[in-house]
């Protein structure tokens, strides 16, 4: 605020650029104006001070739970009972840390002997395509349910959300086939009752029709064993002009078509109602449609280095969990 003062500029765009009022930048420029560099020390803060040490509950916290408690996580009751001080005041030294003993999340760590390869080509990949080639990442969402809830969907109305009853109806699965597009975002799409190297094999097709005759074509695609079956080796290999290149297992996350299918399951599956597997067809290919007009690329901006040095990291941690 000070610096930002003294180059001339005006107080409400101080306030502004560092998100505070107006008010508090004109008593910080008066405190400086008083007191100079001093005057932008904190001062004492009234009431008694803090007696409870934040560091030391939360390092009661990393440490498991007794046995004979028979839980697998502190709660801020427990721990404040263990400690003998208020659950309030545990929950405040885990807010001022960050710490969350309540919320877990899963991962899958990718143990493929070829992780280091397998990155760094598809990051390459990604970072600086090849010239006269187009790049698709592939892969098919299968399985997707035609769902429709056994009562109808209340609407969202003024103060109340949409509600929808807990059980459903079941008629019947498909799955979808799609091609991304990393330059422009625009995918291929093909619906298909069964999930088969056959089906997979003719989505290849579909992507030799629509893309030019003149383009090499880099396709990036996971382990799925209809990937790599003798029909599809013999079809790629009458087809020079594709080339293949495979994330590493347990890596989907490499595949930018598994964002797309993110953003489907979310605006269209994951809140639709449909009663027949006809229906969520045409729901998945009037979303297509829409998509398409006006496609958008994922932006990929990590470097091979980058994520190694995070797995790198990440096995670090591994190690020493002790685990």
């Amino acid at each position: 605020m000070v610096l930002l003062a003294a180059d001339g500029v005006g107080n409400r765009e101080i306030a502004r650029l560092v998100a505070a009022s107006p008010t508090t930048v004109i008593a910080w420029r008066e405190r400086y104006q008083a007191l100079g560099i001093a005057g932008l020390r904190d001062r004492d803060r009234p009431g008694r001070p803090r007696e409870l040490d934040h560091r030391a509950i939360v390092a009661e916290t990393l440490k498991p739970p007794p046995k004979k408690l028979g839980v697998t996580h502190w709660s801020s009751r427990l721990l404040g009972d263990r400690l003998g001080i208020s659950n309030t005041s545990v929950a405040r030294a885990w807010r001022s840390y960050g710490i969350k003993p309540w919320k877990a999340e899963s991962f899958r760590f990718s143990t493929d002997p070829e992780l280091v390869g397998k990155v760094t080509d598809i990051c390459g990949l990604y970072l600086a395509p090849p010239q006269n080639a187009i790049v698709l990442c592939v892969d098919e969402k299968s399985q997707i349910q035609a769902l429709s809830r056994s009562q109808p969907v209340l609407p969202l109305t003024f103060g109340v959300v949409e509600r929808r009853t807990h059980d459903y109806l079941r008629h019947g699965t498909t799955s979808l086939f799609a091609a991304l597009d990393l330059a422009t975002g625009h995918v291929i799409g093909e619906l298909h009752r069964r999930h088969r190297s056959a089906e997979f094999q003719q989505f290849l097709r579909t992507i030799d029709a629509a893309v030019p005759a003149a383009l090499d074509v880099h396709l990036v695609l996971d382990n799925y064993g209809t990937h790599k079956t003798p029909t599809i080796k013999r079809w790629l290999a009458h087809h020079p002009r594709f080339r293949v290149h495979f994330t590493p297992t347990s890596a989907s996350w490499l595949n930018l078509v598994e964002r797309w299918f993110g953003l489907l399951t979310e605006r269209q599956i994951k809140r639709g109602s449909h009663r027949s597997t006809l229906a969520l067809e045409q729901a998945i290919r009037d979303y297509l449609a829409t998509y398409n007009r006006d496609p958008r690329p994922f932006v990929w901006t990590k470097s091979a280095d980058e994520i190694l040095q995070s797995v790198a990291r990440f096995c670090t941690r591994i190690s020493a969990s002790g685990h």
